[in-house]
């Protein structure tokens, strides 16, 4: 509890004791029972008076606080002392229970926040000396002891250990590390001290992106919070000037028209209960809180959603888009299987990996990362590269070709064909072929439950959008079971196929696109909701998106629509309660039935109900 749900909770607990105070001296004189009530509700309720002489000032007169203090001191001048100061005590009672309720929601936040770094540790003459991230260049140095929080995305250049990745992922697994793996800020270092070499800068590092995600993303409203916003804007001075007709109008006809006589007493009595019951305040509250609540529960969780704008329309997708590599796939190519013919594995291994040796190419890398041993750079006598086709290399006085189809059909080399789909690497040596390697980008191990999943959420057709060829898109597409693949498709080709299926769905369904790369920058901006992969996407995909997945694992774009829908039921549920009462109760009080007693409940109770309600948005871990 802070200091200022301390100072609420003193408040409302000496109000409590002055009104027991007062029933035991029980005064039967008029004013001194209100020079006794007044004390009490000054202590409960001077804020709120505060706030509306404030507003009145200001000329913003119309808001939640001129409601109350008009009503309570009219209450006051018709001596129903203990009513009013009653009013003022379980308004502030609803206002502690709305602050709990929005600090819960902020402490998923905070706990988010607390991965900004203070500092990074760089070398100076001979001594680690701690230095503001902002001020650390790209490509320096610096040092993450156990127990600290990396501060820059980099690439380990020394050591090994296990960092704590759960504040930007929400998974509890620590994830290894080891020289060369890349690793990003806001983790936290478990085991042993690294060395990291940054590859950015900190302003643009994960953790300062995530940071000012999260921090804009109340800035962005949804299509009810702009309702409610705009409905308080013209029903509170609406229900005013109806309190002051129902004072004055109802004892002039009966008056006038029907010698009942003047009661303008009766009718403003039940002017000031209808202004209590009137009063917006559970659903000015309770409608932002609940999307509060969904946005701080789903980025506990590694979803980060940057307003509630996109919440709201995450939980009306019907149809859904992938990208493949990086996205369904994991976007690293592995050699998956070795098809010799006249040299064992690992000789027709040894041979291409020494070929690929200075080669940058993702297939380089991964052949030499399965040959997994030191290479013997001075058996390479010379190396030349063809684009597009491969690489001819003598290594150990033979003439080693090692490259694709065009490379072994241009130097008259007949091949065995491979029909597993996947990119194929053919071995000759001395122009006899030797065998060839399959290299495949393996399927993430939760994409196919991510479909099974997304189908039970009632998605009307899941899309699949690659530049790969034909063979391996329907591979994938087949043993996922999407509904539809287009392959080898250009940037722009993308682009052209998300803007005919937006043009083609009903308006109200919504369409999301899940991508990763730079090339997915611009359909993630085209479609209705854009997410992107936080962990390996590029930086123009994940500041294109509306939605970042922090741990690139497909199954969390289920669990984000689930979170969205639960959202939307509470967000439906507050307005219709809220609504529901008010109408009933106020409909109660032009006709005198309702007291000031009900008044405090259709007011403060419904508020209470409401802001306890939206609070559930927050629980998200069994969705």
């Amino acid at each position: 509890m802070n200091n200022k749900q301390k100072k609420s909770l003193y408040k409302i607990l000496i109000t409590i004791a002055l009104l027991v105070l007062i029933k035991i001296i029980d005064c039967q004189n008029v004013y001194i029972s209100f020079c006794l009530y007044l004390i009490p509700y000054f202590v409960v309720g001077y804020d709120v008076l505060k706030k509306a002489i404030k507003g009145i000032k200001h000329k913003q007169v119309f808001d939640e606080n001129f409601l109350m203090s008009f009503a309570t001191i009219g209450s006051f001048i018709s001596k129903e002392f203990e009513e009013s100061v009653f009013v003022m005590l379980f308004y502030q009672i609803g206002e502690l229970f709305q602050s709990y309720a929005i600090g819960k929601s902020r402490k998923n936040i905070a706990e988010l926040m607390d991965i900004r770094p203070d500092y990074a540790n760089i070398e100076l003459d001979g001594e680690l000396q701690k230095v503001d991230p902002s001020e650390v260049k790209i490509g320096t140095i610096i040092t993450v002891k156990v127990g600290e929080k990396i501060p820059i995305d980099g690439i380990v250049f020394k050591g090994t250990s296990s960092l704590n990745t759960s504040a930007l992922t929400g998974e509890s697994l620590p994830r290894d590390v080891k020289e060369n793996d890349e690793v990003i800020s806001g983790c936290i270092n478990m085991e042993s001290p690294l060395l990291i070499k940054t590859t950015k800068d900190f302003g643009e590092s994960t953790v300062s992106q995530v940071l000012e995600l999260v921090e804009n993303a109340s800035s962005n409203k949804s299509n009810s919070e702009q309702f409610i916003t705009k409905f308080a804007k013209y029903y509170t001075p609406i229900v005013c000037y109806s309190a002051i007709a129902l004072a004055i109008i109802p004892p002039l006809f009966i008056n006038l028209f029907l010698n009942g006589g003047w009661q303008f007493s009766i009718w403003a009595s039940r002017a000031l209960t209808f202004l209590v019951i009137s009063c917006p305040c559970a659903l000015v509250i309770s409608i932002p809180l609940s999307f509060f609540g969904g946005i701080g529960g789903a980025s506990n969780t590694g979803i980060l959603i940057k307003g509630s704008n996109y919440l709201e329309a995450l939980a009306k997708t019907k149809y859904v888009a992938f990208d493949k590599t990086g996205t369904m796939t994991k976007g690293i190519f592995e050699v998956t299987t070795i098809h010799n013919a006249k040299l064992t594995a690992n000789e027709l291994l040894r041979y291409a990996a020494h070929a690929e040796a200075f080669s940058n190419h993702p297939i380089g890398k991964s052949i030499i990362k399965e040959y997994g041993k030191e290479l013997n750079r001075e058996s390479i006598e010379s190396i030349k590269e063809l684009p597009g086709k491969g690489i001819i290399a003598i290594i150990e006085g033979h003439t080693c070709l090692v490259g694709n189809n065009k490379l072994m059909e241009d130097n008259n080399i007949v091949i065995v064909e491979c029909n597993d789909p996947g990119s194929i690497i053919h071995v000759a040596i001395d122009n006899e072929y030797k065998g060839h390697i399959h290299i495949g980008d393996q399927i993430k191990p939760t994409s196919k439950q991510a479909i099974k999943e997304l189908r039970d959420l009632g998605i009307k057709k899941i899309i699949m959008l690659t530049g790969d060829e034909e063979k391996i898109a329907n591979d994938v597409s087949t043993k996922l079971g999407i509904d539809e693949t287009y392959c080898e498709l250009m940037p722009q080709n993308k682009d052209k196929i998300v803007a005919d299926l937006l043009a083609k769905k009903d308006e109200k369904d919504k369409l999301i696109f899940v991508g990763d790369g730079i090339n997915d920058a611009a359909v993630i901006s085209r479609a209705d909701v854009g997410v992107a992969m936080g962990a390996l996407g590029s930086d123009a995909a994940i500041e294109a998106a509306d939605i970042v997945l922090m741990d690139d694992d497909p199954l969390k774009i289920a669990k984000a629509i689930r979170i969205a829908k639960k959202t939307m039921r509470i967000v439906y549920e507050n307005i219709s309660f809220a609504i529901g009462v008010k109408i009933i109760c106020l409909i109660l009080s032009t006709i005198g039935i309702a007291n000031m007693w009900l008044a405090i409940f259709a007011d403060v109770g419904v508020m209470i109900i409401a802001v306890l309600n939206a609070i559930r948005a927050l629980n998200v871990k069994r969705i």
